[in-house]
Parts: structure tokens; sequence; C-alpha cells
């Protein structure tokens, strides 16, 4: 390697961005005793922060290749570290989910001039090794999540979970400054800002409304608004990348199945994996009274199991077609989910385990392998849009995922116990009802809805895995390695060291 600088401020800025996509899983039952917060709270502290990173990852993208991508990561360091101060300081519901969204769009920014400025840095050999490192520097953060919101949420207290991103922004910005050169992409190419509000109001309108459905219920008329006002805000993107001079996103290469089967696998496989976390953390911390600590272990089955078979995978499953990884790995993170649909008032967290397991390796089938399949189906000088696009459909499956599996979980819980002890109890307030429920009747309310949820979920991943096996059909392997996956994405994007 020529330098580690660059890398190392770099990956820094990667770290706490995807980091904070998981640490607050464990802290949300202490956030909603603390804040007195309901469940749809808790669902919008973490939709905040991803549906944010979703919505904007592309349009400033595009940005950061006309104002330069070092400025504007700086820049997106400095709102990141700015939202976690808000997010520690918090006093209610509104103020974190209002720093959660800007710590959103803080990572937007970081996330999506990590490649191009690793691109424009680093060439060759030096390359590969800058990508392996930075792809094991993304897996570390998703894997650690929870453990490290634990310890933070166990020792100092669930605010520190983003104090802690403080000193770690100062020196990235400090680096950053110091050793990364800035580089431009296309300088003839426009910021395509209708296609960006257009997107983001078409992803918060279809969050808001699965959210919205699981306090007044899906056919209520607020609801029904909410939703034909994503369809309308679809329908304007659709219209305005098809006639824009340099689009976000190309309308024409969903016609393509490949392509749209990458997609259609990328939104299903953040949701199925990894959103109905947040309600098992409840459910081990409310319900079954485990630490944060604890609770946050019992995650490591499926982060182990996903780390051993993306490291396995780069070197057994090479030449493997991305339609059998990526669709099978998805069928096994179904099966995974519907392993977990057997909770009683009587499980205890052990319940968990094989499914987690199941879904860890079908996390490390999936994961490897995406970007490097909706590259393979699409033309050379379309990379750099795909590799985009695969990353913006993971972060809103996330999203979606907490809103639709929140409203799933809340609707089972209101066949059993009335509305507000329903939300009361989803929310972490479980010890104020304990006294007009017996034990077994909560814990068996919140097992029923967790089970509900797990099927939505274990249906959403396998037929998103049938789908992706029908339609990705490019003649070319999977790409299973971090570095492989990423590094065809850097070569079309155009980077210009300056």
């Amino acid at each position: 390697m020529r330098t580690w600088g660059p890398l190392t401020a770099i990956c820094m800025g990667t770290f706490m961005l995807l980091l904070d996509v998981t640490i607050a899983v464990v802290a949300l039952p202490d956030m909603a005793r603390s804040l007195h917060a309901s469940l749809s709270d808790l669902q919008w502290v973490m939709d905040g922060y991803a549906l944010a990173l979703a919505a904007l990852l592309l349009g400033i993208g595009a940005a950061a290749d006309i104002l330069g991508r070092r400025r504007v990561h700086v820049a997106g360091v400095v709102v990141f570290a700015s939202a976690s101060l808000l997010c520690g300081v918090a006093s209610g519901p509104g103020m974190l989910v209002a720093a959660r969204g800007l710590q959103g769009l803080g990572a937007a920014a970081m996330f999506a001039t990590t490649l191009p400025l690793l691109g424009s840095i680093y060439q060759g050999k030096q390359r590969s090794v800058a990508l392996g490192v930075w792809g094991a520097v993304s897996g570390a953060a998703a894997a650690v999540g929870p453990v490290v919101g634990g310890l933070l949420t166990d020792g100092p207290g669930w605010r520190w979970i983003f104090y802690v991103n403080l000193p770690v922004s100062v020196v990235a910005v400090w680096l950053t400054l110091r050793v990364v050169p800035e580089s431009h992409g296309s300088r003839a190419r426009r910021i395509d800002w209708a296609g960006t509000v257009t997107f983001a109001a078409f992803a918060a309108a279809l969050t808001y409304g699965a959210v919205r459905a699981g306090q007044h219920g899906w056919g209520e008329t607020g609801t029904l608004v909410t939703f034909a006002a994503g369809v309308v805000a679809l329908g304007c993107f659709l219209a305005v990348e098809r006639r824009g001079a340099d689009p976000l996103l190309d309308p024409r290469l969903l016609l393509k199945p490949a392509f749209s089967g990458v997609m259609v696998g990328a939104l299903a496989f953040n949701g199925a994996a990894f959103s109905l976390m947040a309600y098992d953390s409840i459910w081990l911390q409310t319900l079954l009274g485990m630490s944060p600590v604890r609770g946050g272990l019992v995650f490591l089955w499926m982060s182990l199991s996903a780390f051993v078979v993306a490291a396995a995978g780069g070197r057994l499953l090479h030449g493997v077609p991305a339609r059998i990884t990526i669709g099978g790995g998805l069928l096994l993170i179904g099966s995974g989910q519907f392993c977990m649909t057997g909770l009683d008032a009587g499980s205890t967290a052990t319940a968990l385990v094989p499914g987690l397991v199941l879904v860890g390796v079908g996390t490390g089938l999936v994961s490897p392998g995406l970007a490097g399949a909706a590259l393979a189906a699409v033309p050379p000088e379309r990379a750099g849009m795909a590799g985009g696009a695969v990353n913006t459909f993971r972060q809103l499956g996330y999203a979606l995922g907490i809103a639709v599996y929140g409203t799933v979980l809340t609707s089972r819980m209101q066949d059993t116990l009335p509305h507000d002890a329903a939300h009361a109890l989803a929310g972490g307030a479980a010890g104020a009802l304990r006294g007009a429920f017996p034990e077994h009747v909560l814990r068996a309310a919140f097992a029923s809805g967790l089970n509900t949820a797990a099927v939505v979920a274990g249906l959403t991943a396998t037929v998103a895995g049938a789908l992706v096996i029908a339609l990705v059909r490019t003649g070319r392997p999977a790409r299973t390695g971090a570095t492989e996956s990423a590094a065809p994405t850097l070569e079309k994007e155009g980077a210009e060291p300056r």
C-alpha cells in the first residue's frame, strides 16, 4: 500500500455510518422508558436514519461528482457528528427522530462518496487491498453494532451510542482534510434535483403510510391518502428520470429482467434479514428481562454465521451464478424467519438461535454478490448507477421492513390486548401493565405478534428469492468478495484525481 492514511480516514466514516444502522437496536427499550416513546416513535428512530440514507444516496452521489467528493464527504461527517450530538441530548422522541433523520443525511453524503474516493486514490493491486479492507470494515460494523450498543447502553447509558461518534468524527475530518485528495466525476453532468426530491417523496410516503397503518389501520383515509401520494411521487420520479439528461436511475434499466431481479433481491434482503431485529430486541429485554448486553449477544449467532459463510464463499463459490447465490441465500433467509415463528409465552432466547443461524448463512451468500450481479446486468457505462441503486434499494428495504413489521406486530397484538396496552407493551412499558395483565398473557401477545411478523418476513424473502432465480440470468458468475463486487463500480464512475 502506498499509504494507509486515506483508507483509514474513509473507513472511519464507513464504520460509523454502518454501525449506526444497527447499534440502536438493543437500546430501543431503554430509549422508550427514558423518553416515554411509543412503538411508532421507536419505528421512526430506526426509520428516520435508514429512510434519509436511502432517499438521498443517489442524489448526493451525483452532486458530489460535481461539487467535489472530498468536500461532500467532509460535510457529511460534520453533519453526522452534529446530528449525533443532538441525538444524545434529545429530550423527547420527536427530537430524537428528527436528529436521526439528520444523521441519515450526513451518512448518505459519506456513503455516496466512499467508493469513488477510494477509486481515485488507489490503483491496481493497491485498489484491491483497499477495497478488501473497506469490505471487512463494512462487515465488522454490521456485526458488532448490537454488541457495542448493548455495552454502551448497559454501561454509561443509551445516549452514549451517539456520543461515541463525536471523537471519531473529529479524527475522521482532520485526517480526511490532511491526506485525502479532492476528486470529481464528469463535470458535464447536471445535478438531478427533481429526481432526488421525487424519489425522497416516494420513499417517505410509502414508509409513513406503513407506520400510520399500524396506528389507524390500512383502510383509514389518511393511510390511503399517504399511499396515493407515494404512487403519484413514484410516477413523477419515473417521468423525470425518463426525460432527464443525467438521471439518477434510468427507468429503462428496470425493463431488463436481470437488473429488476437484482433490485427486488436488494429491496427484500435488508428488510427480511435485519428489520425484525428491532422487535426481537424489545422482546428479549422487555418481556424476557435480558440486559442490553445479553440481548445484543443473541444476534451474534447471525453475525458470526454471515461472516464465516461470506469468508468461505469467496473461495468455494467462485463461478457459481449470481441467481443461485443470491436467490438461494434469500430462500435460506426466508427459512430462518419461518424457524422463528414458534414463539409462545414460555419461549426463551434459545428459540431464536436456529433461525438466526439460517438468516446469517443466507446473508453471507447474498450480501457479497449483490453489487456484482447488478453490474453484470447493465452496460458498462451504467455501472456507477447500478452500484448506487443497489445500496439505495437495500436501505429502502430496511426502512420499509421496520415500518411493515411493526404494523403487523401491533395489529396482531391488538387481537389479544386492548389497543393502548399493545402500544405500551411494544414501546417498552411492560412493567406498567403487569398489574393489569398476567405475565403469561403479555408474553403470549408479543410472541404472537413476532410470529406473524416473522411469517411476513419469511414470505418476503422466499418470493424475492424465487424471482431472483427466475429473472437473473446474465450468464455471469456472482462476485463473491467485497473487493470484486465493488471494483467495477469504481472503474466506471469516472473518478478523476485532482
